[in-house]
């Protein structure tokens, strides 16, 4: 149980566009299931407290204290952001969102899987892959399946991919978790032999090597996966490398922005710079905020 936790709500966290892993329990949906680190949890709200059932106290500060970016004061960041009158209104109508710092291959499969696709479409697609590539859990006396590492999940043809309903994307899946597979492979090869040119290439891919450049350095690489563009890294680098200044534009966001700010609708670039420049290393959390209210509110543009 967590005690007075502030700025934490279940449905306004997994319900913002960064995960598609949780199911709610509830019509009031204060109460969600989910899969998570190779763990199924329940998480549910009452009043200011927090329980979380199926994670112990030592997991939970190993892991889950990060993953709710719990460590972080969310009231900071709000008093910072409500200085812009237009955005005061989003922050009010998405209290609870914090965003989660997710595990990056995953989050990297997942978005890539998002492209151009229906939410629906997309829980199953990551259904369907962690029920053949990823390890068996019990819980509750329900079986659930974890994510695929990317060794597992390397093993999918292109063809097994498309058969599972993924479509054009299941080339970029393939490709990407084998790319993973062997910059993991050798990025410990490293450490004991010296590398071939091509073999240090290869480690380029290592998503660990990634995570901390810096984030524009780190958006150009990774655009170099297959059917990752400027959306698809900006959504990994915000929801699972801690890069806050990420700005992802979606339908949902355009909407926003050109429902509040008047920006062009039709250049994408100059939303996402204009939104870096407004909000700085905070964009990220006025992302949430912005998708959040227009999706809720269904915005519309005239």
């Amino acid at each position: 149980m967590l005690k007075n936790v502030q700025h934490f709500h279940p449905k306004e966290i997994f319900e913002c566009g960064q995960c598609f892993r949780w199911t709610p329990l509830n019509e009031e949906k204060t109460k969600y299931l989910g899969v998570v680190h190779g763990c199924v949890l329940e998480v549910h709200l009452q009043g200011e407290d927090v329980y979380l059932h199926g994670v112990s106290k030592a997991l939970f500060q190993a892991y889950f204290l990060k993953y709710f970016d719990l460590d972080r004061s969310y009231q900071q960041v709000k008093e910072v952001l409500q200085r812009d009158p237009l955005l005061k209104k989003s922050i009010a109508h998405g209290e609870g969102i914090r965003i989660l710092q997710q595990d990056p291959f995953e989050t990297l499969i997942t978005f890539i899987l998002s492209s151009n696709n229906l939410i629906p479409k997309i829980k199953e697609g990551i259904k369907r892959i962690s029920s053949i590539y990823g390890e068996e859990m019990l819980f509750q006396g329900e079986i659930f399946y974890a994510f695929p590492t990317p060794e597992a999940l390397a093993k999918a043809t292109e063809e097994e991919l498309r058969a599972m309903g993924l479509g054009y994307r299941a080339k970029y899946i393939a490709k990407t978790a084998t790319l993973l597979k062997e910059a993991r492979r050798f990025t410990k090869e490293k450490k004991l032999r010296p590398l071939t040119k091509e073999e240090e290439a290869k480690c380029a891919y290592d998503l660990a090597w990634i995570q901390e450049l810096p984030e524009e350095e780190c958006l150009k690489a990774l655009m170099k996966f297959p059917g990752v563009g400027i959306k698809v890294a900006d959504c990994v680098m915000l929801f699972s490398m801690g890069k806050t200044g990420a700005f992802p534009v979606d339908v949902w966001v355009k909407k926003a922005m050109v429902y509040f700010y008047g920006a062009e609708p039709k250049s994408l670039p100059k939303m996402r710079s204009f939104a870096k420049e407004q909000f700085g290393s905070l964009a990220g959390f006025a992302q949430q905020y912005l998708f959040y209210y227009a999706r809720e509110e269904k915005i519309k543009l005239p």
